[in-house]
């Protein structure tokens, strides 16, 4: 990578950390997909938008609910656990 593309990475982390009082360092607890059955969702506030089959990185457990994950682009959000499947 380069330099200017860690440092972007970074300050999104940084921002993450901020928006989501998120403290510690960011582990990636494992990976889930999203269910092709599911309808495709646009994402709010706080919440990450959806595609079918896209592959999450799992972030924390939060509730019984929602996941924590961040997607491909690095963006980060809250995910329905309902409509996550294990890898």
């Amino acid at each position: 990578m380069t330099l200017k593309a860690c440092k972007k990475e970074e300050k999104m982390d940084r921002e993450f950390q901020k928006k989501f009082k998120f403290e510690g360092s960011i582990n990636v607890l494992t990976q889930m997909m999203v269910d092709p059955a599911t309808t495709e969702k646009r994402g709010g506030a706080k919440n990450l938008p959806l595609r079918r089959g896209e592959i999450l990185d799992v972030i924390q457990f939060t509730n019984e609910k929602q996941i924590l994950c961040r997607n491909s682009q690095r963006k980060y959000g809250y995910v329905p656990q309902a409509v996550m499947l294990p890898l």
